[in-house]
């Protein structure tokens, strides 16, 4: 087993046929509980890894080849990641909501990732064909905005560079784009909730400080 890359929260190793995931910080047994059944019900729907076990603290899931959206980002093939990005982005939020059954339906509410990005999007690297979307711990029902925010972010902080391919992302994922303000919020929102985070596994850590510097600076973000 060794370390994989781009995990940033839980301690995550592979060996080219199953992966660990070994859930830290607050709330991971609910993590990890959440995470197992979303991906047990999406199975078939959407392209996830396969669950193969589980236990108190750990996930153990198949392997899936592929490479991390954010290294085909930082190649230089922004419009191609993106695009795949938005039409995997719709697909989630199309599907049946049923997949969350703890959670309260409601009639503007979709099947949010809760950390949507092309760090979480595993593609073929010559297609870019989606082969995975992992990392569901933070999966729920809400607004659609909240994922399409965070994959701007994402892009906008990592790889700003290719921000001017996001439009690549919107148009592929379709329909109306919330505008500018509500985005921003939405991108304000996540920060907060990840600062907390942090400050409930070490209160007042680097880790803390971090995601308010990271908030500060989206404030001043303009379109």
């Amino acid at each position: 087993m060794r370390p994989l890359r781009h995990g940033y929260t839980n301690r995550t190793v592979g060996d080219g046929a199953v992966v660990e995931k070994t859930y830290e910080g607050p709330g991971a047994g609910l993590r990890l509980r959440r995470e197992h059944a979303v991906l047990t019900r999406l199975r078939g729907r959407l392209p996830v890894p396969p669950v193969q076990g589980t236990t108190e603290a750990v996930l153990t899931l198949g392997f899936v080849n592929g490479v991390p959206g954010q290294e085909l980002l930082a190649a230089g093939r922004p419009e191609a990641v993106l695009a795949s990005c938005g039409e995997l982005l719709r697909r989630i939020h199309g599907t049946a909501p049923g997949v969350l059954p703890d959670d309260t339906p409601g009639a503007e509410k979709v099947l949010v990732h809760g950390d949507f990005g092309p760090q979480n999007v595993l593609l073929e690297p010559r297609t870019f064909e989606v082969t995975a979307v992992v990392d569901w711990e933070f999966a729920h029902l809400g607004d659609p905005v909240e994922d399409l925010a965070w994959c701007e972010w994402i892009v906008r902080t990592h790889h700003p560079e290719h921000r001017t391919a996001l439009g690549h992302f919107f148009r592929a994922y379709g329909g109306k784009v919330p505008p500018w303000p509500v985005r921003r919020a939405a991108m304000l929102t996540r920060c907060e909730t990840l600062r907390r985070f942090c400050d409930r596994w070490e209160p007042n850590g680097p880790g803390a400080r971090s995601w308010q510097g990271r908030a500060a600076a989206t404030a001043d973000w303009q379109e």
